[in-house]
């Protein structure tokens, strides 16, 4: 990345302001960057530890099911696939919920926040199933039931499908998943408002896509169905819902577990997607990119949502059951959360988005750590000739802000459930250091050094010609950009 050293040359004080060529020159003070201490890489990981994490959650035998290439014509089965696992284990977690006999638990509130975080997985899922529709080459590649071309017969085997009339003599055979928990939730008293509410989200949410989720929600639009069974493979995916260490007597053992499957289930989805929007930035799909940036920036906040749904379980259950499975910090700057490998990694790949921003803007890199990609960026504000790129770069920023958020969110978290010694790594409780690896993520630089440049001068700029300066208003001009420099 460029160097930030020749923002300071830019306004230092050396410079003379006597200087009749610099004195239409824009001078902006930029604060020093927040220095960490010296520590070792925020997220480095202990093998040891990431295995046990692995081997309680049976990540194997999950990557199995999300790796597994049924559909080779299907672009979006690697992205799409591990999405639909965590919708369907939410369903099982609702079920869990409901059925927990504990006096003393938050039902309603718990209702309510699985209800709010399958409403926002489904979002997710439909903007990934939109990008079939704009996408020429993924378009007509999913496994779907056509349900007109049954003429409205049903077959043998489907007897959870329905026959209806819609728009005078169309007719539709609504086919419902056999497999899903969904369907069985709609028809118990006690998640029957809950799956309601769900199959209606569903029914909303997939409007624009080219087919719907087939899990028993109205279909309206008469669309095709996905072969939900197929793809999702729901009893498979639920003879996972036991661990090893289901002897351990405690209420709280089953909710960590699932919450956490449906955790690594959207990381692997968010790692797909971020392999994908490097592809197609490298290929110059910067629409198709911007889009999935997009749909990542909502998977960091859908992570933030699973990880909130800790401050729902018991204190003294909970805090038991961590003693019960031995989970402790490994050294004084490792945070729990470090301990899955896929969310180190998808850390990782959205950090090193920032290598892209020379390809979009279309400029190489100044050695001598020139202000060359600031400009080009300025460039790009300013002209509004190339909207597409515009829409990416911005959302390469909200990436980071919504990873940033993910991990300043995961520490308060962590505070509140486990305790301020647990969320400063083992160190004292009134220590100020701000060291440990979770703070070390949410408090380092913008990974976009020369897109904020660019709109700090820009809106300085702006905030120029607000006040009365003498700085010609035709900013689109090149000479006039170079006012900034």
């Amino acid at each position: 990345m460029v160097d930030l050293d020749w923002k300071a040359k830019m306004v230092s004080s050396n410079i003379s302001s006597k200087s009749p060529k610099l004195s239409n020159k824009l001078q902006v003070s930029i604060p020093a960057p927040f220095h960490i201490p010296n520590v070792s890489s925020p997220l480095s990981i202990s093998p040891s530890a990431s295995k046990a994490y692995d081997y309680y959650l049976r990540l194997p035998e999950l990557r199995k099911l999300w790796e597994a290439e049924e559909f080779p014509a299907w672009q979006n089965e690697g992205v799409l696939k591990p999405a639909l696992h965590a919708l369907e284990i939410t369903f099982r977690f609702i079920s869990i919920v409901l059925s927990d006999p504990r006096p003393y638990l938050n039902r309603r509130e718990w209702t309510r926040r699985l209800q709010s975080l399958t409403t926002s997985q489904i979002e997710v899922i439909a903007m990934l199933c939109e990008d079939e529709n704009d996408n020429k080459t993924a378009a007509g590649t999913a496994p779907i039931v056509d349900l007109t071309s049954s003429n409205g017969v049903l077959t043998r085997e489907s007897s959870s499908a329905e026959v209806w009339k819609i728009h005078g003599e169309t007719t539709v055979v609504n086919r419902t998943s056999e497999a899903s928990l969904l369907p069985r939730l709609a028809t118990w008293q006690k998640s029957e408002d809950v799956a309601q509410k769900i199959l209606y989200s569903i029914e909303c949410e997939m409007r624009r896509c080219p087919y719907t989720l087939g899990l028993g929600e109205p279909n309206l639009s008469g669309k095709p169905n996905l072969d939900y069974d197929a793809v999702c493979k729901p009893n498979e995916l639920h003879a996972l819902k036991s661990n090893l260490f289901d002897h351990i007597d405690n209420p709280e053992n089953a909710t960590l577990y699932t919450t956490h499957q449906i955790l690594e289930s959207w990381i692997q989805t968010g790692k797909q997607l971020l392999k994908r929007i490097a592809s197609r930035i490298d290929a110059g799909s910067f629409e198709a990119a911007a889009g999935d940036c997009s749909s990542m920036e909502k998977i960091w906040k859908l992570l933030e949502q699973i990880e909130d749904l800790h401050l729902l379980m018991d204190p003294d259950d909970f805090l038991h059951l961590k003693s019960q499975l031995q989970i402790k910090s490994v050294n004084e700057t490792e945070a729990f959360c470090f301990r899955s490998k896929g969310l180190v990694e998808i850390t990782k790949l959205s950090k090193e988005l920032k290598h892209k921003v020379p390809s979009i803007l279309g400029v190489e890199v100044d050695p001598k750590g020139g202000p060359r990609i600031q400009q080009a960026a300025m460039r790009l504000y300013t002209e509004k000739a190339e909207g597409n790129k515009v829409s990416l770069v911005q959302a390469l920023q909200a990436i980071e802000a919504a990873l940033k958020r993910f991990f300043f969110g995961y520490k308060q978290v962590l505070m509140i459930v486990m305790g301020s010694l647990e969320a400063k790594g083992n160190r004292a409780v009134a220590s100020s250091d701000p060291g440990d690896s979770l703070s070390q993520i949410f408090l380092e630089p913008t990974y976009f050094p020369s897109l904020d440049a660019a709109k700090t001068f820009l809106g300085e700029f702006w905030s120029r010609e607000q006040s009365g300066s003498r700085t010609t208003r035709d900013y689109r001009n090149e000479k006039n950009l170079k006012l900034f420099f």
